[in-house]
């Protein structure tokens, strides 16, 4: 008989996770799974449940059920560990099962993938940023350095980015879903959100290191550094990204006017942006990201109003930022077939 530790938000999806989960633990009881339950009770307690699992000999697999939030929580915590992170996807977005083809409905189909999946050894951006500031209750980040180690840089907290990392107009509109639109589902949530807050966005000037190229300094509109192809709710912003490869994707877009922003959201979720206006999609394993001064220099300080760097969903850091591309970190259960796996 297979053994799960089931780590659930209740919280998720503006508490409807908790229903999904009831009818995804009777079907799991139904098949035989002996499931051990563990809830959340708020954030940043994800990791704490999953590092204290993440040893265990017992376990055959380490489910997360919520959204991508939860999902990188418990990821974190597990990182390193022998055992399987499973997903039942309960949240808003999904990303996560959507890049493992992990269904999003019907929990037979998804007890199947947990029971007769793939485990794929997947890499992670390793991001150092300032913590953002607190707000509408969600807290300013803290160091973990049990589960994802001390920074290398003075007043950073390190995050590791199973999904995605992004900065610009797609973090506002996730920072922006911390006060606005929870009655909204899916994915036009974020659409929503992201034509209101380009309306009111203000340019930023952003000093940006790729690899071993040399530095700019540009206008910036949007950057994505990805492990898979989707975020936001299925945007296909990094089209035929694979989280097994030796390096990360990037896809960055500089200099966009609020009309070219607006424009760019139906190509975006198809996955059909790459090139319009000077679109970059690219391998990418280190990426910097600095204000700059008045004389157009980098500087340590902040962006004012801050420039929000996400780590998995989570706009919790902001810049200066640093992000690392490791091979490696985790493994997940997905489906037997998946596009970026053959």
């Amino acid at each position: 008989m297979p053994k799960f530790a089931c780590i659930v938000n209740p919280a998720g999806r503006d508490g409807r996770a908790l229903k999904l989960w009831k009818a995804a633990e009777k079907t799991l009881l139904a098949a035989g799974v002996e499931c051990e339950t563990h809830f959340t009770e708020r954030i940043g307690h994800a990791p704490e449940i999953a590092y204290s699992l993440r040893d265990r000999e017992d376990l055959d697999l380490i489910v997360a059920c919520g959204g991508d939030g939860t999902v990188h929580e418990v990821a974190s915590g597990m990182r390193g560990s022998k055992i399987p992170l499973g997903i039942i996807p309960a949240g808003t977005g999904n990303d996560v099962a959507r890049a493992h083809e992990i269904p999003l409905k019907k929990p037979e189909k998804i007890l199947n993938v947990l029971l007769n999946g793939k485990d794929r050894h997947v890499g992670a951006w390793r991001l150092q940023g300032v913590p953002a500031p607190e707000e509408s209750g969600y807290p300013s980040p803290v160091s973990n350095p049990k589960w994802d180690g001390e920074p290398d840089i003075p007043g950073r907290v390190v995050r590791w980015v199973f999904l995605e990392s992004d900065a610009g107009v797609t973090s506002e509109t996730s920072r922006a879903k911390l006060t606005r639109g929870k009655w909204i589902k899916g994915s036009a949530k974020y659409t929503y959100l992201g034509a209101t807050e380009i309306f009111k966005r203000k340019k930023k000037k952003v000093w940006v290191k790729i690899d071993d190229n040399d530095p700019e300094i540009v206008d910036f509109s949007m950057l994505a550094a990805t492990t898979t192809e989707m975020f936001g709710g299925g945007y296909k912003v990094c089209p035929g990204a694979s989280p097994i490869l030796e390096h990360g994707t990037l896809c960055h877009a500089w200099g966009l006017s609020k009309l070219q922003m607006l424009m760019l959201m139906g190509p975006l979720k198809k996955g059909k942006h790459v090139g319009k206006w000077g679109i970059e999609y690219k391998p990418c394993s280190r990426l910097e990201l600095r204000n700059v001064n008045g004389e157009d220099e980098p500087t340590n300080e902040s962006h004012t109003p801050p420039l929000i760097v996400q780590a998995d969903g989570e706009p919790c850091l902001q810049t200066p930022a640093l992000l690392e591309f490791r091979t490696g970190q985790l493994w997940v259960r997905g489906n037997q077939n998946v596009p970026w796996d053959n």
